[in-house]
């Protein structure tokens, strides 16, 4: 599994609960600025509609050395799950005021792969305890790191 990007701020911004694996549907000069690493999941988010699953604002940059005819670097891109983990997640959705968060893009097998997860945001004092307990885990790790030295 070769990853191509991560969005870290989903994880800030949100208390992940569960993950899925979906396809995309790309087409073929995007699929090589893909692999080329120009893909940013950073403000991107996932919506249903119609019994579909879409990322909207999933930003590819045009392939440097495609035609003229590139598509546009922040279309509605479909994802591929299977009917019955669309209505599950559809279910979560609805019923808890969960999100459909994309967290990472990678390859499996030369197909291009997003994680989605469903995710309950976080108020500003979670977003404040979570970057203290950050801070402490690195002073921790650094004095462990100082003392064995």
């Amino acid at each position: 599994m070769k990853i191509i990007d991560t969005n870290k701020k989903a994880y800030f911004d949100y208390e992940i609960t569960d993950t899925v694996e979906a396809g995309i549907v790309l087409e073929g000069s995007e699929v090589k600025s893909v692999k080329q690493g120009n893909a940013r999941l950073r403000d991107s988010f996932c919506q249903l509609s119609d019994g579909e699953l879409w990322l909207k604002n999933f930003f590819i940059s045009p392939y440097e050395k495609g035609n003229s005819f590139a598509p546009d670097p922040r279309r509605n891109r479909k994802l591929l799950l299977h009917r019955a983990e669309i209505d599950k997640l559809e279910g979560k959705v609805r019923q808890k005021g969960l999100t459909l968060v994309p967290t990472k893009l990678y390859f499996v097998k030369n197909k291009v792969k997003v994680e989605i997860a469903l995710g309950r945001g976080k108020k500003l004092y979670d977003k404040r305890e979570t970057a203290r307990e950050k801070v402490i885990k690195r002073d921790t790790d650094r004095q462990i790191k100082e003392s064995n030295r």
